[in-house]
């Protein structure tokens, strides 16, 4: 065991040359000359050899300033490099700027020494992947220091055995006798030998998260990033390369994913040689860290994933290590609890007798969980008072959460509730008890959203008040779940408890007590389910899955909206962490009708659950809604577990179609959705992926029923519905919009 541990990171210890090595993927670096980290290679896994130096390219080039009096070869301008620093002969983009107390931000890093660790070691205060067991994963950390400053740099590099992934972060320790400035740092930073690629990224605004986007990589930057204290609706960290010819099933994709839920930059630039550099980490705008003599600090951890396999291997590699090895704790493996939610239906506007209806009629139906969001405390009754009093509205809930919570419970279905533990109005009674827990520049104006303010949760006292009146809640009503709401980002950034040097650490520090405050509940309620919720998709990111092993989604429920929300969501993130609802017709946000059986095929690829008032639909819905959740209960732990494969992309086609694969190939469910209805369209067939080739399946829909064998559906592909005019019709032979249908594949026994 120790051999095979240690083999997957091989050390030339002459050539100072580092090979990470897991038999799939290959990623290797070395010690420059100067004793600074070079990069080699990333890519499909490498046979090891003796010597890898060959791999580093030097040339003389015009303009160009070089490290050494006398060598015209030598610059870190035309070097390929682990973890750059600017200044000292490498003009593009840095990973790494720290500022001295003599105003000069150059560093010079130079390598000390190195060690390698059998499995991989937490990251204190912040979320990251994690291994149960030694032998899943090797890590090398690389010392460097900086002898002016007596800072000393640790790399860390970690690469499993089961997961096409390497995990990097990076430690700051000044052991100097004077505080210094961390302008800049990175969690990885990569330069690939030449941009021959397309940049994928998943950006949009509320209501359209993670649209997928891609573009040809130019001469100059491409990056997306958040400065709001939130990884954002607007744009994931998260980032993607693609050669032009890869595709969803085939071709090279790299993908970068940032474990960390505030301000981020995923950036690429191509210089003026072809050489590609990529960065990932804490956005450095509005960011200073003052590392104080004897501090350290460190940074989020960023995962690198190589496939040559097309875009859908590189998301699965993601779906496989962020479900086993980063969500944790009671939930990971566990079926997750079919749910309803009451805000589409009631918001502001119930009274307890008219929840207990709902959630009857929800376990009629054999919902398990009835989950109560926003309006149940202080005196809200609309978004402009009571946030920061999680005490019962006692006018609308006479026996508190406490008493509602055993009303459910007697029912047979577990209680959740919302709760936005982030923010305050103005108009409550904590806020007119602490006016100063707020974020607010001092003699500046301060602006609001949705009538609410920020918490400093910078500051433990903040975080300590909050986690107080949750703690007292949680431990005495009966409550299984929580939806955490966050509706704001953060605008004029200021704490109060800090110096005026230190401003620049606010932003970081509010996420780190974000994430505080979230293992504070899960120590002491590690049965608790927790659902991020960020006005819908404002933190949907890696950083909360440590901590809540679902999110959700988007605001926007309608069905055929969330086709392009869930299909680029997919490109990171596993299907059971994508909280995936059955809205009411018309939608609430679009207007849109839309069939209550395409409202529940697309949201079975998630943690399903409906946000509906069920006494308000026909006796043939319910009897549809009970059929739905009977199929989910049915199938939740193979979908949540399944090899998911993107087949038709509703960015570019009238259809969106995807599979989800056992990871035997045995069973799969295909979901085929037409947006809208076509006149005399074309015969279509679909090829399927994951299948057995010399293995015979049984292909079943609601309008079809024949047998093939998994090369044919692979190849020639699953014919789609078409009695009449190449089109998804419904039973009665008609056409309609937004038509989907559901394929159950199943391998026949004996075939």
């Amino acid at each position: 065991k120790i051999k095979e541990r240690m083999r997957m990171i091989i050390v030339n210890e002459q050539e100072k040359v580092f090979h990470l090595n897991n038999g799939r993927i290959s990623y290797l670096f070395y010690v420059m000359e100067s004793g600074q980290l070079g990069h080699l290679y990333f890519g499909k896994a490498l046979t090891q050899k003796g010597s890898y130096l060959h791999m580093v390219e030097k040339a003389h080039r015009p303009m160009t300033t070089y490290i050494t009096e006398g060598d015209l070869y030598t610059s870190y301008e035309h070097l390929r490099q682990e973890y750059p620093c600017y200044g000292t002969s490498d003009y593009r983009y840095p990973a790494m700027e720290i500022q001295g107390g003599d105003g000069s931000r150059i560093c010079k890093l130079e390598y000390q020494r190195y060690r390698i660790i059998n499995g991989k070691k937490p990251l204190p205060g912040l979320p990251a992947t994690y291994v149960e067991d030694e032998s899943e994963a090797s890590t090398v950390e690389i010392v460097m220091r900086d002898s002016k400053y007596a800072l000393e740099v640790v790399f860390s590099y970690s690469i499993f055995r089961d997961f096409d992934a390497i995990a990097r972060s990076v430690q700051l320790v000044n052991h100097g006798k004077e505080a210094l400035l961390v302008n800049r740092a990175m969690s990885m930073s990569i330069d690939f030998p030449d941009a021959a690629f397309q940049s994928v990224q998943l950006s949009g605004a509320w209501a359209r998260e993670r649209y997928v986007h891609v573009r040809d990589l130019q001469p100059g930057i491409t990056a997306v990033s958040s400065m709001r204290g939130n990884s954002s609706h607007q744009h994931n960290p998260f980032l993607a390369l693609k050669r032009k010819n890869t595709t969803e099933q085939s071709g090279e994709a790299y993908g970068f994913s940032l474990i960390y839920s505030g301000n981020f930059l995923a950036q690429a630039e191509v210089d003026n040689y072809q050489v590609l550099r990529v960065m990932l980490g804490i956005n450095p705008f509005g960011f200073q860290w003052k590392l104080d003599a004897a501090a350290n600090f460190t940074t989020p951890e960023a995962v690198m994933v190589y496939s040559n396999a097309g875009l859908n291997g590189m998301s699965q590699q993601f779906h496989r290590l962020y479900r086993n090895r980063l969500v944790r704790g009671y939930w990971r493996d566990r079926e997750r609890p079919v749910l309803i939610n009451n805000w589409e239906a009631t918001q502001f506007d119930y009274v307890e007798e008219d929840l207990i209806r709902f959630a009857a009629k929800a376990k009629e139906c054999d919902i398990e969980l009835f989950v109560l969001d926003d309006g149940w405390f202080g005196a809200r009754n609309d978004d402009k008072c009571g946030l920061g009093d999680w005490k019962a509205n006692t006018q609308k809930l006479p026996n508190g959460i406490e008493g509602l919570s055993k009303r459910i419970e007697a029912l047979g279905m577990k209680f959740g509730l919302w709760f936005e533990p982030e923010m305050v109005n103005k108009d409550s009674d904590f806020f007119r008890m602490h006016p100063d827990y707020i974020i607010a520049t001092p003699e500046r104006s301060v602006s609001h959203g949705r009538n609410q303010f920020v918490l400093d949760f910078s500051r433990r006292e903040v975080v300590d008040a909050i986690y107080e009146q949750m703690y007292a809640l949680l431990s005495k009503a009966k409550i299984s779940y929580i939806k955490w709401d966050m509706n704001r980002s953060i605008s004029e950034c200021y704490s109060k408890a800090y110096h005026s040097d230190q401003q620049g650490e606010i932003f970081h520090r509010y996420i780190l007590g974000v994430y505080d405050l979230h293992e504070r509940l899960i120590q002491a309620f590690p049965s608790l389910l927790i659902e991020s919720c960020a006005s819908g998709g404002g933190r949907f990111d890696a950083g909360m899955l440590y901590y809540a092993p679902q999110g959700w989604v988007s605001d926007d429920s309608d069905a055929i909206e969330r086709l392009k929300i869930q299909y680029g969501t997919s490109l990171v993130y596993p299907l059971s962490c994508m909280g995936a609802h059955v809205s009411a017709c018309p939608n609430e946000q679009v207007g849109r009708q839309t069939p209550l059986e395409t409202r529940g095929n697309v949201a079975f690829t998630g943690a399903f659950g409906y946000e509906l008032d069920l006494n308000k639909l026909s006796v043939n819905e319910i009897e549809t809604v009970k059929k739905q959740v009977a199929f989910y209960k049915e199938n939740r732990n193979f979908i949540a577990k399944s090899d998911f494969y993107r087949l038709c992309s509703p960015f570019e086609t009238n259809f969106a179609a995807w599979e989800a694969v056992a990871p035997d190939g045995k069973r799969a469910l295909v979901t085929v959705t037409r947006i809208l209805s076509e006149i005399n369209g074309p015969y279509r067939r679909l090829p399927l992926c994951g299948l057995l080739p010399e293995q015979q399946y049984h292909i079943k829909s609601q309008y079809l029923s024949y047998n093939a064998y998994g090369d044919e559906l692979m190849q020639y592909g699953m014919i789609l519905e078409d009695k009449s005019s190449g089109q998804i019709i419904d039973g009665s032979g008609g056409c309609q919009d937004f038509r989907s249908v559901l394929y159950e594949i199943t391998a026949v026994q004996g075939c």
